[in-house]
């Protein structure tokens, strides 16, 4: 897993998919006088207002990202749901994709992702997999070991709650896997914990490290609600996050950015959840609270200019997710210009169709050191969701 600096000086990035996390990408762009590139399936996806060209194709779509790769100096991703076995070809030929497929490949099987960790010596919950032609009596068998409650995730393409259920006995795990089609999946120890923690870290070719403040998210449904930059934690969780932020992007050498999410469990051990070696939700509040927001530094690691800092520019921030509400347009707007009249507050609408449950936009707000941010997220949500 090997990335050298490349000597050609990179002008020119082509992103794999047109969503919000590369319309974020941007301003800091154009301020780093790069072009930006995208391979997007859609003409009203929302980083095709920002792109110098665009390539109207799925984000799987060999030939496009061949006709991609033909334009551009690096290639990076704001969605993993690739096909890297379809694109090594291309990466054999001397096409830079940052971070590798390699990494990419990881991410796409949870079985994969969690094997890496254990490989890695990292803290991972408890685990098995099946690979989807197990009988009955091979599941239970499978997850005796783990005890009940446990957690069902399907292996590829599940996100934002999408492909996972919490099963309570035996007679509901038969059921949910078979809900799941019997599908290939990861059964894992269900965490009780006390928070959730995640971190943004970058690293470039040079192997040069930035690691961005610890935040705490909070899920609503299991979809990220808020986020509350710094989390609240003492010294030794930071510096476990820390270790396995930097483990991380140093063996895989990553060049990129990543976001870790983990679980903090009531005796203060911190259990990686999940990685996204990409731009992250997790990270948003960085355009707003940070020196440098997570959206520049992937563009400065993917064409070798130097990091940026990395500190919080006020004591705390908080970030809410802005999803889509089973009301008329015209109500959503309404509540956007009430959100608009926050002090300290940056609102992010990505104009996207609106329905229900989508990511429509994000809000980030500012805040002092005696502030609470609980308190601030609340009053956020009051405005967009009410009493839901």
């Amino acid at each position: 897993m090997t990335d050298q600096a490349n000597p050609k000086a990179i002008q020119r990035v082509g992103i794999i998919g047109g969503g919000q996390l590369a319309w974020m990408m941007g301003p800091a762009a154009q301020s780093l006088g790069l072009d930006l590139v995208v391979q997007t399936p859609g003409k009203d996806d929302p980083a095709v207002a920002i792109a110098q060209s665009t390539l109207l194709a799925a984000v799987d779509d060999i030939a496009a990202t061949q006709a991609l790769a033909a334009q551009c100096d690096v290639i990076t991703f704001e969605n993993e749901f690739i096909d890297c076995e379809g694109l090594q070809p291309l990466a054999d030929q001397g096409t830079i994709f940052r971070p590798g497929l390699e990494v990419l490949a990881l991410v796409l099987d949870k079985r994969h992702q969690r094997e890496c960790f254990d490989r890695l010596g990292l803290p991972n919950p408890r685990y098995t997999f099946l690979e989807g032609d197990e009988s009955d009596a091979e599941l239970g068998a499978k997850a005796d070991p783990l005890g009940f409650p446990l957690v069902m995730k399907t292996r590829r393409l599940g996100y934002d709650g999408y492909g996972t259920a919490v099963v309570n006995d035996s007679t509901q795990l038969t059921a949910t896997w078979k809900a799941f089609d019997r599908t290939p999946v990861l059964l894992e120890e269900f965490v009780p914990f006390k928070q959730e923690l995640a971190v943004m870290v970058a690293r470039s070719a040079r192997g040069e490290i930035a690691l961005y403040p610890t935040v705490e998210t909070q899920q609503v449904d299991q979809i990220c609600r808020r986020v509350l930059a710094p989390a609240q934690v003492n010294a030794a969780v930071a510096t476990q996050m820390e270790r396995i932020a930097r483990t991380l992007v140093e063996q895989l050498q990553l060049v990129g950015i990543v976001g870790i999410e983990c679980f903090l469990t009531p005796d203060d051990r911190v259990l990686i959840n999940e990685i996204a070696p990409r731009t992250h939700n997790s990270g948003h509040y960085s355009l707003d609270a940070c020196a440098t927001s997570q959206f520049e530094q992937q563009l400065r690691a993917v064409c070798d200019r130097p990091l940026g800092p990395t500190h919080l520019t006020c004591p705390q921030a908080v970030m809410v997710n802005l999803l889509g509400l089973d009301q008329p347009d015209e109500a959503h707007h309404r509540q956007l210009a009430a959100l608009g009249q926050l002090p300290q507050a940056t609102l992010y609408w990505y104009r996207k169709a609106i329905r229900p449950g989508r990511k429509l936009g994000h809000i980030t707000q500012g805040l002092g050191a005696g502030a609470d941010p609980r308190a601030a997220a609340a009053a956020i949500e009051a405005i967009w969701y009410g009493q839901l």
